[in-house]
């Protein structure tokens, strides 16, 4: 007897303790109730579209260096990849063929100048002399023919004597342009010949530089359009201000202009080249370069952007993105999305100023439905620093 009373006091004392164990178990959450989403507000503002083109770096002026006479090189003045000025000594060739050419060519001159006077004398004589017939007329004309054939002989001589100059003046080869020579393709010693298809060397001038880039017609088309429509408006002169992305893609320091678009459409790529001009003091953009250059378009007063992570795409690639109505629900709006900008989208139509564009909580939502909409914080400004070690004791 006593067993079965200690038995039921136990199993009184075990219900008492799981009761109380399932009263103090938390109670379910209620169903229902709007779900929080983080939305962030766009806005129009004020934006500036550029474009970024690949392109190549050219020199400012090239000048290969010819001989224009034939000859032996004596010496050369310059070093190879130093900066020459214009006018500047380069290669010496032999001048003295040319110095003795010149010289010869001075005495026929003087011989063919000499030979003019007693002509001059004995054809006034003849004048005077067929006036009262005392000598025939033949005469007279045969010495007036000597006389146009000597001074026609001298004007031959003075234009030998001008092309061995010139061919003189040719023996030293000078810099055409100021710039930066390349290698040599002779020594001292070589054996040239005028107009010969190699060059001695060839001068670059890379300060300014080019930068040749290439754009698609159909998109100059579209730029085009905008501008005429007012969608886009020119914030400066026509030629805008250019930057550049060099191949590491580091921004160069220094801002270029646009010279010119061409007037040609490869019909090949379909795209035109756009030329243009960089500062280039330090040498560092070289003819060949692959960049990239950031060209202005125009600027968007009223631009809408919105977050790349509040906008989705079907799979026919249309863009949607989900907003909370004045009334607090969720509306699916079917936007249209012209280009990236940093992180956002820029969107021509399907959103207005003020819209509020749902970013975070898109799984938990389904369109019709109530939210409780509260600004988005990015996760890297939301996270809390971590606190400073206390100094040790």
């Amino acid at each position: 007897m006593k067993r079965y009373k200690l038995l039921g006091i136990l199993a009184g004392a075990a219900w008492i303790v799981g009761g109380c164990g399932r009263a103090s178990a938390p109670a379910p959450a209620p169903p229902g109730g709007p779900v929080e989403v983080g939305v962030v507000t766009v806005h129009a503002e004020r934006v500036v579209l550029t474009t970024e083109l690949p392109g190549r770096t050219a020199a400012y002026l090239v000048a290969e260096v010819r001989p224009q006479v034939n000859g032996l090189i004596q010496e050369r003045t310059f070093v190879e990849g130093s900066t020459v000025q214009k006018g500047a000594l380069l290669y010496q060739i032999d001048p003295a063929p040319y110095e003795a050419a010149h010289e010869q060519s001075k005495a026929a001159l003087a011989v063919a100048e000499a030979a003019v006077p007693p002509l001059k004398l004995r054809v006034e004589r003849l004048k005077e002399l067929v006036a009262i017939r005392a000598v025939g007329q033949q005469d007279y004309d045969e010495a007036s023919a000597a006389l146009l054939k000597a001074e026609a002989s001298v004007a031959s001589a003075k234009a030998a004597v001008e092309s061995a100059r010139i061919n003189l003046a040719y023996t030293p080869l000078r810099a055409p342009i100021s710039g930066r020579t390349g290698k040599s393709t002779v020594t001292p010693g070589a054996l040239v010949t005028a107009y010969q298809q190699t060059p001695l060397v060839t001068i670059q001038q890379l300060n300014p530089i080019y930068v040749d880039v290439t754009q698609s017609s159909s998109d100059l088309l579209r730029l085009r359009r905008n501008l005429e429509s007012g969608k886009l408006t020119r914030s400066g002169p026509v030629e805008s201000k250019v930057k550049l992305l060099l191949e590491d893609g580091t921004p160069y320091s220094r801002e270029g202009a646009l010279q010119f678009r061409d007037v040609t459409v490869d019909p090949a790529t379909g795209s035109v080249v756009l030329r243009m001009v960089f500062p280039n003091p330090d040498a560092m953009l070289l003819p060949g370069m692959f960049v990239r250059a950031i060209v202005e378009e125009g600027v968007l007063e009223r631009a809408i952007l919105a977050p790349q992570q509040g906008v989705t795409r079907d799979a026919k690639g249309n863009a949607s993105a989900m907003v909370v109505d004045p009334a607090g629900k969720v509306s699916v709006r079917p936007i249209a999305t012209d280009r990236a900008i940093g992180d956002r989208w820029l969107v021509t139509s399907g959103l207005a100023d003020g819209d509020q564009v749902i970013v975070q909580g898109l799984q938990r939502i389904q369109p019709g439905a109530a939210v409780k909409a509260v600004p988005f914080v990015p996760a890297a400004a939301s996270t809390p620093q971590p606190a400073a070690a206390a100094p040790a004791k």
